[in-house]
């Protein structure tokens, strides 16, 4: 059986997420943002394109480190003004029945046991068609808007992370048990108290007594995103993801980085399979060859490179202040200091031989490879087929360069194509968020997976929160 390619829009509650620029085009409706008419005409577009999930984007603090301050970000609407993802969820989901949502967290800064809830809520209110995409922020202006001075050290900050899933899964797994609440009108009892428990939980980050405040959700915890290509990253993504956004320069560099994360995911006695991968890909589809071509050249044309500079700059690094013959890895070397999160700045486009010259081209660009395709519905169908062949991918983060008009060139262009290649979905068949990746009937955590230790109240005692790569370390020296 040829398995389903997936697709999420990739969202971002805000004007200008990743396509600079853009805004301007008159078919644009990205200043639609704050209405909730935006989010609720979007969501029953992408149900009737039978999308996996919109993915929704975040950040937490502003890009200045372009030109030493916001003001570029400001005057380019580079993700700000932007909002609260989580807000907007229960609007969409309230106008569909299938669609799912997956938003962007972040476990640096704010505690641990008040999102427990909200994910909790949001889970009930979708009927289990909620995702988190667990981040540890980068933005130093992050940090700042936090009361820090500056950024938390970018190992130390998967350390957070770290505690602040065992903490979480300790709530939604283990605080509750499956029949806790009985709702014995006789009795006058809505729930048994013997089956809540405290999670007691004392760690070097946290202190969280519990109970849980609400009662398990279909899925009890939501499905857990992440994206990260460094040694640590990769490693996390082992222990915890169940949808992993994955990096690279080129194809190969996709298919080691995704074989990585799963050999890594099977050390820590995980199935590979319960692991999907994702990439972001620009699809510009059009009846034809010229029409799509048309289209990408408008996009260039209204596309900032102001934009994308400020963006680019948003951990520090001011590229534009740099000669153009500079070495990238020269750069970051003699700006490198504590919390510097090198894959933020910019490893998607330079490797150790690339000038500022170069980058700068780069990263203004967003016809760039490996997932660019530009076409006719054919041919990129033909591309997007490639891509998973050669990479193993499950599946695809769309880029928008127009609401609605990205979404509904795929929807009318390339999703028949791929349905006759039986690549797509015809219909949904699935209830949760998790059944959707994995199948039906799987709507909660497998057994293997880190987080189901804690089920039914077990192992609350420990701190639960080993090192990823001293496990897997371990289990690599006893193998061998």
């Amino acid at each position: 059986m040829t398995r389903h390619i997936g697709f999420n829009l990739f969202e971002m509650n805000t004007v200008g997420h990743i396509s600079h620029g853009l805004w301007v085009h008159p078919a644009n409706t990205r200043h639609r943002f704050n209405d909730l008419e935006f989010w609720v005409e979007q969501a029953k577009l992408l149900e009737a394109g039978l999308f996996d999930s919109v993915f929704l984007a975040d950040v937490i603090g502003t890009y200045d480190g372009y030109r030493n301050g916001p003001e570029t970000a400001l005057r380019e609407a580079v993700q700000i003004p932007s909002n609260d993802p989580l807000l907007v969820i229960p609007a969409m989901a309230a106008v569909t029945k299938h669609l799912a949502f997956a938003a962007t967290f972040s476990t640096t800064y704010e505690p641990p046991f008040a999102f427990a809830r909200r994910a909790s809520t949001l889970d009930h209110l979708t009927k289990g068609r909620f995702g988190w995409n667990v981040v540890t922020s980068y933005l130093p202006n992050a940090a700042r808007n936090f009361g820090l001075a500056d950024e938390i050290a970018h190992d130390d900050r998967y350390g957070i992370a770290d505690e602040y899933l065992d903490v979480l899964y300790k709530l939604w797994e283990g605080s509750w048990d499956d029949d806790a609440v009985i709702q014995d009108r006789d009795s006058r009892v809505y729930t048994d108290p013997a089956k809540v428990r405290c999670i007691n939980h004392v760690g070097p980050n946290f202190q969280v007594a519990g109970p849980h405040l609400s009662q398990p959700s279909a899925q009890r915890t939501p499905v857990i995103f992440q994206a990260g290509s460094s040694d640590r990253g990769r490693a996390f993504a082992a222990k915890h993801a169940e949808g992993v956004f994955v990096g690279g320069r080129d194809l190969d560099v996709y298919r080691e980085n995704i074989a990585d994360i799963r050999r890594q995911a099977a050390l820590l006695g995980r199935k590979p399979e319960h692991i999907k991968t994702y990439a972001s890909a620009v699809i510009l589809v059009g009846r034809d060859q010229d029409d799509a071509e048309r289209k990408a050249a408008t996009y260039r044309e209204l596309s900032s490179a102001e934009g994308y500079l400020a963006h680019a700059g948003g951990s520090g690094i001011d590229l534009a202040a740099y000669p153009k013959n500079a070495l990238i890895r020269d750069i970051l070397a003699a700006e490198a200091k504590a919390g510097r999160d090198n894959e933020q700045t910019g490893r998607r486009f330079y490797t150790d031989t690339t000038t500022v010259g170069q980058a700068l081209d780069a990263v203004t660009r967003f016809d760039r490879g490996p997932f660019y395709a530009a076409g006719a519905p054919v041919q990129v169908a033909d591309a997007i087929e490639g891509w998973v062949d050669a990479t193993g991918l499950d599946g695809f983060n769309l880029r928008q360069f127009l609401t609605p008009g990205t979404a509904e060139d795929f929807i009318e262009y390339v999703v028949p194509e791929l349905q006759r290649r039986g690549l797509y979905r015809t219909a949904y068949a699935e209830s949760t968020f998790r059944e959707r990746l994995f199948g039906t009937g799987n709507t909660r955590l497998f057994e293997e997976h880190h987080g189901a230790r804690y089920r039914g109240g077990a192992n609350l005692d420990g701190a639960g929160s080993g090192a990823d790569a001293a496990t897997i370390s371990h289990f690599e020296e006893k193998a061998s």
